[in-house]
């Protein structure tokens, strides 16, 4: 019964979040077909490299994960859910089978100085032990360009970085056993054989990026 009124509580959290921005004129989804935006823009990783989407792309494209330290879709509740983190390293290994770069993006700049500063980014991801690099979207810059609401929030984009597949990883964040549809990994195999996206968008579910007033 708790569980049911956590996963309904954090489901209502999520659906305001991106309804008040979408509803507020401030994000326009990037569209199918598009071009990455700032694609040649440097963003500081963990790793204290610079990288830029180009030169993380592999020969097949790249994707693109909107992700932060706290929120529970993303590193799950103790008891409750497992979030989507745990599978991170799943789908940064099929992303590499497949010939796609992978890359997760914090653009919660609005908690850059405590939970998502690059010190907790660090740490988290030394915890977290991910395979796949991470870095800092400052002012939530390309979150702005794509649209991007949730974390997390994944974009696939082909060879010539034009967007094929965006929306959710899966159909079940609260465990992984229990999947029915894995999106992104059908989006990525169809992507890579050449064939058509069956599911080439679907709903983001996660908490808001936490942007600052401009």
């Amino acid at each position: 019964m708790k569980k049911s009124i956590y996963i309904a509580a954090a489901l209502v959290v999520a659906l305001i979040g991106s309804a008040f921005m979408v509803g507020n004129g401030e994000l326009e989804s990037l569209e199918l077909g598009a071009k990455a935006p700032m694609a040649d823009v440097k963003m500081a990783g963990i790793d204290g490299n610079a990288h830029t989407l180009e030169s993380l792309a592999g020969e097949n494209g790249l994707l693109i994960v909107f992700s932060c330290n706290t929120c529970p879709f993303v590193v799950g509740r103790e008891g409750k859910s497992e979030g989507w983190e745990g599978r991170y390293n799943d789908v940064y290994k099929s992303a590499t089978k497949a010939g796609f770069g992978m890359v997760l993006v914090n653009s919660n700049e609005a908690k850059r100085s405590g939970d998502d500063s690059m010190d907790e980014m660090k740490m988290h991801a030394q915890s977290a032990a991910y395979a796949m690099p991470y870095v800092v979207d400052q002012d939530h810059r390309l979150a702005d360009a794509m649209g991007a609401r949730t974390t997390p929030h994944v974009y696939l984009f082909d060879k010539d970085m034009t967007l094929v597949y965006k929306g959710a990883i899966d159909d079940n964040f609260e465990s992984a056993k229990e999947v029915k549809e894995p999106w992104l990994k059908n989006a990525m195999t169809s992507c890579a054989g050449g064939t058509a996206i069956e599911m080439n968008s679907t709903r983001p579910l996660g908490c808001s990026i936490k942007r600052v007033e401009k």
